[in-house]
């Protein structure tokens, strides 16, 4: 069974690697502008950020040296737990991809197999995936497994029992919902993949769900029903509401903060996010 909790990890993914700048003037590209937006951020009930980078042209990238200095500005200016992507863009290197790590950030997304991601192809091979899976663990940070299928789930299943757990021995996934490509977002969804969670992962392993687009709410309150935790952010979304445009990336941590209240698991504080997701350090 899963942990049962009375509180929610709420998980802020603020930029991607998909939206502009130029059609997404709110989209925090720069250093300066994702630190202020992690500050709002964590003041609204986030305990996670959830961070992909630009370059000076506002285009996603890898860049080590920035990914270091992002990675210090975070942690200077906030609480925040700190989780790169190593997904990056759909066309990023498998070897740059690896490197994200060198930046050493408390946590780094390990997506669990390979997906159609709208017209490209998100790909994720088995080999890549132990090698970052035992990276992470030799440098003592904590993955989050991203999960974009229901098949995934088994082959989280798979590297678990051939490679063994993860650093801090806890399991947590982060269901990706709503994708071109991936399973839909919706709330059946999640609880099929809630189901799937509990019978395929060790006891106590624990889940967020991302819903892209219109899939934000449904997957949001699905989530809530099922004890999972959540994850909201101008990577998945930047609508408010139908024909309304987001503000902010705290305008969607929020609304997230107050379903959660809602649901009387109010946001987790950040000291408590460490400690379920045995953070050190």
């Amino acid at each position: 069974m899963l942990t049962s909790m009375t509180s929610t990890l709420i998980t802020v993914a603020p930029t991607g690697a998909e939206s502009s700048k130029a059609d997404v003037p709110a989209l925090p590209v720069t250093l300066d502008e994702l630190v202020a937006t992690a500050g709002d951020c964590e003041a609204a009930g986030a305990s996670v950020i959830h961070v992909h980078i630009r370059d000076a042209e506002a285009q996603p990238t890898l860049d080590l040296g920035r990914l270091k200095d992002t990675v210090a500005a975070l942690r200077e200016s906030t609480n925040l737990i700190v989780q790169l992507s190593t997904g990056g863009a759909v066309t990023d290197p498998e070897e740059h991809r690896l490197r994200v790590l060198e930046a050493a950030p408390d946590m780094a997304s390990c997506t669990m197999g390979t997906v159609n991601f709208g017209d490209d192809v998100f790909m994720n091979r088995w080999e890549f995936i132990v090698e970052l899976h035992q990276r992470m663990r030799d440098r003592r940070i904590v993955p989050e497994y991203e999960i974009f299928d229901v098949g995934h789930l088994t082959s989280l299943e798979r590297l678990l029992n051939q490679h063994g757990l993860p650093h801090g021995e806890h399991v947590h996934v982060d269901f990706v919902l709503g994708v071109p490509g991936g399973a839909p977002g919706d709330a059946s969804t999640v609880t099929a993949f809630a189901e799937a969670t509990r019978r395929h992962l060790p006891p106590g392993s624990t889940f967020s769900a991302t819903g892209i687009g219109r899939g934000t709410l449904p997957v949001m309150f699905a989530s809530l029903a099922h004890g999972g935790h959540l994850r909201v952010g101008m990577e998945d979304t930047v609508s408010y509401a139908r024909r309304v445009p987001v503000d902010s990336n705290a305008q969607l941590v929020a609304r997230a903060a107050d379903a959660a209240l809602l649901a009387q698991r109010p946001a987790m504080p950040v000291a408590d996010a460490r400690k379920l997701l045995n953070i050190t350090g």
